[in-house]
């Protein structure tokens, strides 16, 4: 993407109108295309790198096919970054990853089986810091609400 464009995007993003809604909309539409592309696109990922993050439902014990904006690290691994696009509560895969850290991602059309961790102390500080340099509206989504953004390491297994 453009910088102008990327940068009117970042914008855009970090409206609260956007926060309203784009849970709506962003995640089915990542759903759909992902599923006729038999795994190989999703849509949010022209902004963010994407994935589909397959977890076990912390209540339900079902599993829970959530499309997500990711950091791919350098060993293989990924950062997810629970923002829940600025909206007050946790986003429900961060709870089911915390109970049931076994997950698996699918990335560019594999699925790759990995192990969750809550990211915490300066561990946290440096994956936040490599986040907002990815995507400065995370700052934003942030100072709206009063909780902590949780951030989760996944590792291959």
């Amino acid at each position: 993407m453009r910088a102008r464009g990327a940068r009117l995007v970042q914008s855009v993003s970090s409206t609260r109108a956007f926060a309203r809604i784009a849970p709506h909309v962003v995640p089915a539409l990542d759903r759909a295309v992902h599923r006729l592309t038999r795994g190989k696109v999703l849509l949010s990922a022209r902004m963010l790198p994407g994935a589909i993050l397959t977890a076990t439902g912390a209540r339900s014990g079902l599993p829970r096919r959530t499309p997500l904006a990711c950091l791919p690290q350098e060993d293989g691994g990924w950062l997810l970054i629970g923002s829940n696009f600025g909206r007050s509560g946790h986003p429900a895969w961060t709870g089911n990853l915390i109970k049931h850290p076994e997950a698996e991602v699918n990335w560019r059309g594999r699925d790759i089986p990995v192990r969750a961790r809550l990211l915490a102390g300066e561990e946290r500080e440096r994956a936040w810091s490599a986040a907002l340099a990815c995507w400065p509206p995370y700052a934003a989504y942030q100072s709206r609400v009063d909780r902590e953004i949780r951030l989760f390491r996944l590792d291959l297994r």
